[in-house]
């Protein structure tokens, strides 16, 4: 990677890093461009270099932040040593759920933002195909029935452990895993190609 193209991804990646931080704290709402650009002490108009608006940026945020899970999950979570697809999701779920309990503020930001459209749009950005990672694990071939079982389990996941993780109700993310791995089983089993 040349010079320019190091500085121009150190600016991206302070841009997003700032972003995300007062996004964390301040709110979205309550967070300007300006505060984004005098935080990571550049101009105003280098933000527009790289965003045209706030809601691209975000969305953008959410898509980089995603990534990184996924990361942590393809290099770290140990899925590929399991037998089966339901074990195998599970134990990428697993993996998700622990980085997001070390790392609250990020569970807050993508619950907080991260609708099936956003998630959706970041799978088709993505420089890695993470649909046919998923479609690969689940052993299936159609696209419509990968898509509505990766939409399921998100949305459960999701919608479950937010209050689980952030404030242990109904109950602490150790006692509750246990629900959540029969419910992703139950979701998978009929419809994994056998």
């Amino acid at each position: 990677m040349s010079k320019v193209e190091e500085n121009k991804q150190l600016k991206l990646s302070r841009l997003m890093e700032t972003a995300f931080s007062l996004f964390t704290t301040k709110g979205f709402a309550h967070t300007t461009i300006s505060d984004i650009v005098r935080e990571a002490d550049m101009a105003k108009g280098t933000f527009y270099l790289y965003f045209h608006d706030k809601y691209e940026l975000q969305e953008r945020l959410i898509v980089w932040k995603a990534e990184e899970l996924f990361r942590h999950v393809v290099s770290e979570s140990g899925y590929e040593s399991y037998d089966t697809p339901e074990d195998k999701v599970i134990a990428i779920i697993n993996d998700i759920l622990e980085q997001l309990q070390k790392n609250p503020r990020l569970l807050k930001f993508i619950n907080k933002n991260l609708s099936w459209g956003v998630f959706r749009r970041a799978i088709d950005r993505s420089e890695n195909d993470y649909m046919s990672f998923f479609k690969g694990i689940l052993g299936l071939s159609d696209d419509q029935r990968a898509e509505i079982l990766i939409y399921l389990i998100i949305e459960c996941v999701s919608s479950t452990c937010h209050s689980v993780i952030l404030e242990q109700n109904p109950v602490d993310l150790q006692t509750f895993r246990p629900y959540l791995d029969r419910l992703i089983r139950g979701i998978l089993a009929p419809e994994i190609e056998k």
